[in-house]
Formats: structure tokens, sequence, C-alpha cells
């Protein structure tokens, strides 16, 4: 035998040993619970990576908060082979800090299984950057091991990883899969640069490997703290104007950013984390960009760690986006379901009104006056525990009830997405009290 044959017959073995402890592991390392998500962990460990009712149960003195969050959209245009051979870095802001970590990875879009052979998580050295802060790089396993199999359409969470998470800061989530896989699962549209590099760099501290960037969060679509002083977690559910599509790429300037900093900062606030779950061009009624929000609002939304309350804004893609929906009446229906959805859980939902959007080329008086019919249900108190009237917080200055265009002062220039401006006018505007109280439709509280 050649050497050379030698080589490819030594090559081949370590191909077959790799294949069959990985179909082992998809075996008895990840299960199927049940709604698509699949969660690796390891029963009887006591330390965080047990099953629980939430996928893995935290220590006896700690609870799973959830800190950040991206609702998956869809599968990446231009991966058909996902990406083989690369490593992703997703830079992601926390809410809340804590003492422990767990990520979760999806692949719902993906039509074969994932393998991610190795992964890390490491706070940044500096906002934004694909940097690790020394001595913070920690290796990330699922079921004690190093690598997971993300069955097609399902998620993986993995066990608890000692780290010291900041409140308001960064971290960097890196994944290697080294075959293909199919289509990438992601979040596009993040209004945040992230990196990915051609071989496996996932513990590279320098961040220097990765040359190439993106506006998407690959694969990455949650993580979750251990945090004994955190009261829970609230949920953004909405469309664009909640994901920030023209807040400053970098800034953490969306509402839901504002929000999160008020938490932080005011005295008595509840300590949540707050979890943005706003995807643009999302309906409520219909798929469009990412599941409709009725589709996806028990995975997005009720049933992440730890919620407590979720505010919805959503509704004005089903006014706008061909086929437009005409009937005011099928859009507070399904706010409604939300609602419900949300109360089976125990958790209390806020509504926010419609913001107006006079001055965009979709805007009609038939248009409009849908918009007008369910901000007018939303008002009265027929559908939310409470209602955060964001449509005349950002109206043009002594605007009275007819006005439809957005202050020149809030808006980004294109009459449907407000500036950073608008997004910290209505990050400002939530009152934090709403939060608490009881569920059940008809105790609305108004803001303006």
């Amino acid at each position: 035998m050649t050497r050379r044959h030698g080589y490819a017959l030594l090559a081949a073995l370590a191909a077959v040993v790799v294949l069959i402890s990985c179909g082992i592991f998809a075996l008895t390392g990840v299960f199927d619970d049940g709604d698509g998500a699949a969660r690796a962990g390891q029963q009887g460990r006591g330390d965080g990576g047990q099953y629980g009712g939430d996928g893995l149960r935290p220590a006896a003195s700690n609870r799973w908060i959830g800190t950040w969050a991206a609702s998956p959209v869809g599968p990446e245009p231009r991966t058909p082979r996902g990406l083989a051979g690369h490593s992703v870095r997703n830079v992601v802001h926390t809410s809340i800090g804590g003492t422990s970590a767990r990520i979760t990875l999806s692949n719902r879009f993906g039509d074969e299984p994932l393998l991610i052979s190795h992964a890390s998580i490491a706070v940044a050295a500096e906002q934004g950057a694909p940097a690790a802060a020394p001595g913070t790089m920690r290796r990330v396993t699922f079921g004690g091991r190093p690598y997971v199999i993300v069955p097609a359409g399902g998620s993986a969470a993995s066990d608890r990883t000692a780290i010291e998470v900041p409140n308001d800061g960064d971290l960097l989530v890196t994944t290697y899969s080294p075959r293909a896989s199919g289509s990438v699962t992601y979040h596009p549209h993040a209004r945040q640069t992230n990196y990915s590099a051609l071989g496996d760099h996932t513990e590279d501290m320098s961040g220097g490997g990765y040359r190439m960037r993106t506006n998407s969060w690959r694969y990455l679509t949650g993580v979750d703290v251990l945090n004994a002083d955190a009261d829970g977690a609230v949920v953004m559910f909405g469309d664009s104007i909640t994901d920030g599509i023209t807040a400053t790429v970098g800034a953490n300037r969306r509402w839901p950013d504002v929000f999160s900093d008020r938490l932080r900062a005011e005295a008595g606030a509840p300590r949540y984390g707050v979890l943005n779950q706003g995807i643009s061009g999302n309906r409520l009624l219909a798929d469009n960009r990412g599941p409709r929000g009725l589709s996806r609002f028990e995975a997005d939304a009720a049933g992440r760690p730890g919620v407590k309350a979720v505010v919805v804004l959503l509704g004005i893609n089903d006014i706008i986006a061909p086929p437009q929906e005409k009937d005011p009446g099928r859009i507070v229906a399904g706010l409604r379901e939300l609602v419900r959805q949300g109360h089976a859980r125990g958790q209390r939902v806020i509504g926010g009104t419609l913001l107006p959007f006079g001055g965009h080329p979709a805007w009609t008086k038939e248009r409009e006056a849908v918009r007008g019919a369910v901000n007018a249900e939303i008002r009265a108190g027929r559908v939310f525990d409470a209602v955060v009237d964001f449509d005349r917080a950002v109206r043009g200055e002594g605007a009275g009830a007819g006005a439809v265009r957005m202050s020149p002062e809030y808006d980004s220039g294109d009459h449907l997405h407000p500036s950073d401006a608008g997004y910290r006018r209505m990050g400002m505007l939530v009152d934090w009290s709403l939060l608490r109280g009881g569920v059940g439709a008809g105790a609305s509280t108004v803001r303006s």
C-alpha cells in the first residue's frame, strides 16, 4: 500500500467514526419536545443542564431568564448547502447579566440536519467588535459534548456555561459547522454587524480571522442567563418597527433597547430581561416575512424562558402589504388570540396602537380607516390588558384625531418607520408599571 493510499484509508476511517458518533448523539442527546424545538441536555447533572418544563432546569438558587433573543425568519438566500467550513460569530447585546449562560440554536428552516462541531461564548472586548475580552472565552457544550446535531425544523439548547455575563454588554456567540447542512436559518436586518471566517476560528480571541461581515444573525435565536435577582422577562413582539429596521447600526437604539436601559436605571422598575422578537415585514394574519404572528407567538414570545409580560405591536403590514386586509375586525380578532395565548401561560399582554403612515406610498384613505378602526378597539380596552398609545405619541405636534403623518422629528424619512429619536420616544413612553398586574382584557390603561 502506498503512503498516499494509507492516508486516504485513515481519513475514510476517521470520517466513519465521526458519523457513527454523531449518529449516536443524534439519537440520545437531542429530542423533539412536541413543537419542533429539539433540545440538548444531560439528565441528572443538577447543574442547570437537566430537562425541565422550559427544556432545561436551572440550579435551585437561580432560574433561566432570557437576556437576548431574535426570531428565526427563514432560510438565508444563497446558502443551499449551509456554511460548511465556516465559523459564524454573532454579536448580541444583553439586557440583563448573570453568572452563567446557555444558548439556543435553530435549524427551523433547514432541510437537513445541522452539525455544529464546536461552539463558544465570550464577552466582546469592545462594542460590536469580533475580539473577545481577555479571560472570557468559554467552550459551549451540549449534553456534555462539544458538538450537537440540530434536526431539520428543530432547535437545540446548550448546557449551562459558567461565564460572567454583563448587563448592557455585547456577547460573542460562535459556531462552526464542518459539513454541508442545508439552508441557514437566519434573522436579517439585525442592525448589528456580525462576522464569519473560513475555517474553525471558534475560540479565536483576537477576531483577526473574521474578515466577512453580515447584517444578519445566523442560527442563534436566544441567550438565557442565570440571575438570582431577575424578576423575569418581557417580550417585545412585532414587525420592523420593533425590529428597529431604521435604527443606527451597532448603536442599540431600537425602542426595546431604550426600554431595557430604563428598566436598569429607574428606581422601582422590575428587573426584567428584554427580548426583541420583531421581524421586519411580519404580519399578524398571514405568512409574509417570517411565520405569521399567530403561528409564531408561542415559540417566539409566550414560550420563552421566564416571560412575565408581552408587549405587542403588530398589524400594520396586514393593512399595507398585499394582499391587504380590509376588515379591521379580523385584525382585532387576531390580536385577541395572541392575548389568549399569553393568558394561557399567565402572562400579561400589553398592546401598542399602530403608528401613522401618511406620506408612505401604501397610504390610502381606505387603509387609514382600517388602521383607525383597529386603534379604536385597542384604545377602548377591548383587546389587551393595558395599552401604550404609540400612535398619538409620534404624530405631528398639534395634530388632532384626524392626523395621519408621523412628526418629522420622529420620522426616519420613509413615513412608516421611526428615526432614532422616534424609537427613543417609543421606548420612553412605555410605562413599566403596566408590566405588573393581573391578566384579563378590559383593564386598559392608555399612555400617550
